[in-house]
């Protein structure tokens, strides 16, 4: 049998492999919890990682390669929201159980996002790169305003240097 041929046919978006890691790592917040286990945190986000990478695009390895550590911070985030809720002060446990919480997440961090940067590369990584230096390169045609030769009206934004009344145009010293 060919390498194509075992190859998965499902293919995710970067947004959704993504999410997947964000449920996978919430997923095993939930079972540490349950089963007193913390280590099934960090298997859980490497886990998901090893299978959001695996599983998604090629050409969506580079939205994907930078997102392990953004993830990880969300899922820690939304966990130790729901922690500090009931506490008397809610920014102070808050922030302890984030500092504990990241604190001990580290390694598994820095071996989520390794493993997705060893994939991704093995699977195209640096195509998508020099696809996106070619990009940066050839500049994009952005459309530009006409320019006049009226001196036209140009509003300050409201509230920066003065009021502004509608309907009345501005007096200037000229």
């Amino acid at each position: 049998m060919s390498d194509k041929g075992r190859r998965s046919a499902v293919r995710l978006t970067a947004r959704g492999a993504i999410a997947l890691v964000l449920i996978g790592t919430l997923a095993g917040y939930v079972l540490a919890a349950l089963l007193d286990m913390p280590i099934l945190v960090g298997l859980a986000f490497i886990g998901s990682c090893l299978v959001g990478v695996t599983l998604v695009n090629p050409r969506e390895l580079l939205s994907l390669v930078v997102t392990p550590p953004m993830i990880f911070f969300v899922a820690t985030l939304i966990v130790e929201l729901g922690r500090a809720l009931g506490n008397a002060s809610l920014a102070q446990a808050l922030a302890l159980g984030l500092f504990t919480s990241l604190s001990a997440g580290a390694p598994w961090l820095f071996a989520g996002s390794a493993l997705v940067l060893a994939v991704a590369w093995k699977r195209g990584l640096p195509a998508n790169v020099r696809e996106l230096r070619e990009e940066l390169r050839a500049g994009v045609d952005v459309p530009r305003p006409r320019a006049s030769k009226e001196k036209a009206f140009a509003p300050e934004p409201e509230g920066y240097f003065e009021p502004k009344v509608y309907g009345t145009p501005r007096v200037t010293d000229e």
